[in-house]
């Protein structure tokens, strides 16, 4: 049985306006700390042309793509502006400054669609 909630490292780990990959069986997932301490998770993948938006710039709570300079929302995944598209966000609860990701949403990202 999977548990509900993956202990994926300490807070601190993650530099202010900095990402942290975390490796699954269902991808990477780039982990987001704002300059105002929030904590985000999203597919490491841009929905334009796949690049790692845990090497893209975290301005408030938005990541610009190194490749192409889509800003994608750190809050929703959605590309911002005249783009489209979107990569999936994954929940995630702060515990003891401990950093927890949902496990079903990262099962789901394994699930083609389509």
């Amino acid at each position: 049985m999977t548990p509900e909630w993956i202990d994926v490292g300490a807070e601190s780990d993650i530099p202010l306006r900095g990402a942290r990959v975390v490796r699954s069986a269902a991808g990477d997932i780039a982990v987001f700390r704002a300059a105002d301490g929030s904590v985000f998770a999203l597919r490491d993948r841009c929905p334009h042309k796949g690049g790692p938006l845990s090497q893209g710039i975290v301005h408030g709570h938005g990541v610009t793509c190194p490749l192409h300079n889509w800003v994608i929302s750190l809050e929703t995944g959605e590309a911002q502006g005249a783009d489209h598209g979107c990569t999936p966000k994954i929940p995630v609860q702060r515990l003891d400054g401990r950093i927890l990701l949902d496990a079903q949403a990262i099962a789901r990202l394994a699930v083609p669609h389509g």
